[in-house]
């Protein structure tokens, strides 16, 4: 047993006190919020510009509220996402600041996934048994990657088509195709985030089967079911604009995706068996 994992098992037999486990909790929360609030500030109230040394053009930031990399990322997605024709109108004064704040706060959490994974890792790990610790290191790659595409399938499908139909919707009405420009940041951002949250489906259900709480083979006897909830969740997360375009869509992804965890969740099911039957050798 190496030294790490005794330490790691000294600490495990070792009750502590309810209050030190809320102490820990606190104080790792708060560093997770100092890097938060950081990441935040550095991209509301922060660009950049570019200085020459010698042949090298190198990126500086500096103090910026109106050219900062929030408002540069808005800028981005407007001119890509926002189809020709819709236009975006300002409604409250307030409206620019709290838009640039919503892309601040995204890119805030984004770049501090590594700090919540430590310090969440830190907190929990000293409770794990060696199996869950194992399940913890393995699902993180496909969580991350599973949500990344979920949040990429959001921002190149979800969100031009919805922009779309709103602006054919308006045009055959007679209507002024307009949207405020704070609706379109939450929409963006929203739609992003559940998303990528829908896309850990087939992760939740090989987690299920290698916990135990599901047989892979129950998976596969009620895939109707699991069909059935993939629409409904396509109908929660969905912006219901576009006359069922997008919902059946993302129910279609969702169905696919559950096959993908069913097949998941039977490979786990193999590998946890040769596991446990080498153990009892």
């Amino acid at each position: 047993m190496s030294e790490r994992t005794a330490r790691t098992e000294q600490v495990k037999d070792v009750e502590r006190p309810l209050l030190d486990h809320i102490l820990e909790l606190a104080r790792r929360v708060r560093r997770v919020l100092v890097f938060l609030l950081s990441f935040f500030l550095f991209f509301f109230a922060f660009g950049y510009t570019t200085i020459q040394v010698g042949n090298y053009v190198i990126p500086v930031p500096y103090p910026s509220l109106f050219d900062s990399f929030s408002v540069i990322m808005v800028r981005w997605i407007i001119y890509h996402v926002l189809p020709p024709g819709l236009k975006l109108i300002n409604l409250n004064p307030l409206d620019p600041m709290i838009a640039s704040a919503y892309f601040s706060f995204f890119l805030a959490v984004f770049f501090s996934i590594p700090v919540i994974i430590r310090e969440a890792w830190a907190f929990v790990s000293p409770g794990l048994y060696e199996h869950e610790r194992r399940l913890f290191k393995r699902v993180m790659v496909p969580a991350l990657l599973l949500y990344a595409g979920g949040a990429a399938f959001a921002y190149f499908v979800i969100i031009p088509l919805m922009m779309k139909f709103v602006l054919i919707f308006t045009n055959e009405l007679g209507v002024e195709p307009t949207l405020s420009l704070r609706a379109f940041a939450s929409t963006v951002i929203t739609m992003m985030a559940v998303t990528g949250l829908a896309f850990e489906y087939p992760l939740a259900m090989a987690i299920a089967t290698y916990l135990g709480l599901v047989k892979a083979k129950t998976w596969f006897e009620n895939w109707r079911w699991g069909v059935i909830g993939a629409f409904i969740i396509a109908w929660a997360i969905s912006p219901g604009t576009t006359g069922g375009v997008i919902e059946t869509t993302i129910g279609l992804i969702l169905s696919v995706l559950y096959f993908v965890g069913a097949y998941a969740a039977k490979a786990v099911e193999r590998r946890k068996g040769r596991e446990n039957r080498r153990l009892k050798r």
